[in-house]
């Protein structure tokens, strides 16, 4: 089959997701200048570049509360800084919690019954119980075409590791089972990987 996006297809949901799978998790936390705390799952996420270290998430849609975004993006605005935390298998529950389109200024931490832990090099609270936390700072908001389509480049400030991720000192994502996106209502978690060796030409 073949469709375009500007007239659509014929089949009962949008394969577009499916089709650009696995997507890595990037579970935003956030705080603004008033003290409120906000978590949410972007499967619209990357790492974009290592030297420096930078990573990008889109939000896509907006709530009602908000003025033509989500309580992330305005919070990030707000203060410039962002978290992200790794999403495992075994906070999966957590995460999904985290997702739900909750009224502005409402704690998805709480809502989720996840306890915080502080940063190092921003204010702003992350899941203590994540296995991997990367502090950043915002370098731009950039709009998307479309409407309520916002991508977020941040760079990394600082790097927490739970030392029980760490396997001869390699972060280990099949020991922390990483979640990631697929389309639909559908994820996967990490069990299994395997190496390939760049070809010197």
């Amino acid at each position: 089959m073949f469709y375009t996006p500007e007239t659509g297809h014929p089949l009962p949901w949008n394969p577009f997701k499916a089709i650009v799978a696995p997507r890595p998790i990037g579970w935003i936390s956030t705080r603004d200048s008033n003290g409120l705390d906000n978590l949410a799952p972007y499967s619209f996420f990357n790492a974009i570049a290592d030297d420096p270290p930078q990573v990008m998430f889109c939000s896509t849609s907006t709530k009602p509360d908000r003025d033509g975004t989500k309580d992330t993006v305005s919070q990030l605005r707000d203060t410039g800084v962002f978290c992200v935390n790794i999403a495992t298998y075994a906070l999966r529950d957590a995460m999904n919690a985290s997702s739900a389109p909750l009224p502005a200024g409402t704690d998805e931490f709480a809502h989720a019954g996840l306890e915080k832990a502080a940063c190092e090099t921003i204010d702003c609270p992350r899941v203590a119980a994540a296995p991997a936390n990367l502090e950043c700072r915002m370098l731009q908001v950039i709009p998307l075409k479309g409407d309520s389509n916002f991508m977020v480049i941040g760079e990394v400030t600082g790097v927490h590791i739970a030392d029980d991720a760490l396997v001869e000192g390699r972060f280990d994502v099949t020991r922390v089972q990483t979640l990631s996106r697929l389309g639909y209502r559908d994820y996967a978690r990490i069990t299994e990987v395997f190496e390939l060796k760049r070809p010197s030409r």
